[in-house]
């Protein structure tokens, strides 16, 4: 099979286009025919080791995918950390999520990553209630385009999205938020609270990391909460001090969508189920809806994450490994 490996670990210059043997699965195990793996800022995290999940070489990055199972099924599934960028691929069936007719490789991988991670970070992280003001940062990206819409159906009472261009700023606004702020603004502690008219906000949802990470702390209002769930300025922020968050009542929450898969839902079987469970019901109802983002081929890989990195994206961003 074709597949895209990294040897050393780096940036975009890593990523090798391989022909490699066909992986098996093993007892738990799904085979899947990749019809498209999506591309996610993560993994160019794992290109130069510096994700959560520590990596070891040789790589095939990715983790997740779309495609056929031996028996016909639709699925998208998640893989151990990586195998994504690839024509076939395995995945542990407990991630592996059978997709609903009507709904497309593209919006099935829009929402098993960053869908149930904008789900878990207002259900679960931020237990955002009606009427709370939302800061979405990153808004155009792939949690961003998801939380945003979510915030919304939720009732959320003012939805304040962060975006770096006016384009990705219009789209966060056509996608339902009701003000849209630079992202580059030298104050974001000041452009939120003049963005919430006047008022300290209740949610931040933070992925940037950084002085935005600070600023938006600090525009927090009583019992406030920031959820943080990324670094992609690659600067870390200050170190949280307790006391301050004491005086002001405010909190802040880590999340890793890995830990959904370990916690049990009487209904569901894991709270990762759950979410994809309700994503998936909103989006055949016409509720929800993914931003495509670019499709790119084996051939483009590194454009791909050069594209990642560099933030200029918007939406959900795929691989064909057809091409």
């Amino acid at each position: 099979m074709r597949a895209i490996q990294i040897t050393e670990f780096g940036g975009p210059e890593v990523l090798q286009q391989v022909e490699l043997p066909d992986p098996v699965a093993g007892e738990g195990e799904v085979l899947i025919t990749v019809s498209r793996a999506g591309l996610n800022y993560a993994d160019t995290h794992q290109a130069e080791n510096s994700y959560l999940a520590r990596m070891t070489l040789p790589l095939v990055p990715g983790g997740e995918v779309a495609g056929t199972t031996p028996d016909g099924r639709r699925v998208v599934a998640l893989t151990k950390n990586s195998g994504g960028y690839a024509e076939k691929a395995v995945a542990p069936a407990l991630t592996t999520f059978d997709v609903p007719d009507g709904v497309d490789d593209l919006t099935a991988l829009s929402m098993v990553v960053q869908g149930a991670t904008a789900w878990l970070l207002l259900r679960k992280s931020t237990h955002m209630e009606p009427g709370e003001s939302v800061v979405v940062h990153a808004a155009a990206g792939g949690v961003g385009t998801i939380a945003v819409q979510l915030a919304k159906l939720w009732g959320a009472g003012r939805v304040i999205a962060t975006a770096s261009s006016e384009d990705k700023r219009k789209l966060a606004l056509d996608l339902g938020a009701d003000v849209a702020v630079d992202s580059r603004a030298e104050d974001m502690t000041a452009a939120l609270i003049e963005a919430n008219s006047g008022r300290r906000v209740d949610v931040v949802l933070d992925m940037t990391g950084g002085t935005t990470t600070d600023q938006s702390l600090v525009a927090l209002a009583p019992f406030g909460r920031l959820a943080f769930y990324g670094m992609a300025s690659r600067e870390r922020p200050k170190p949280v001090d307790l006391g301050s968050l004491l005086v002001h009542s405010t909190a802040v929450a880590g999340m890793w969508l890995p830990h959904a898969l370990k916690i049990r839902d009487a209904e569901h079987g894991t709270l990762a189920h759950r979410a994809m469970a309700e994503l998936f019901s909103l989006v055949v109802d016409g509720k929800l809806k993914a931003v495509p983002g670019g499709e790119y081929g084996m051939g483009e890989i590194r454009q791909a994450h050069e594209d990642l990195r560099s933030r200029r994206t918007a939406g959900k961003l795929v691989l064909d490994p057809s091409r």
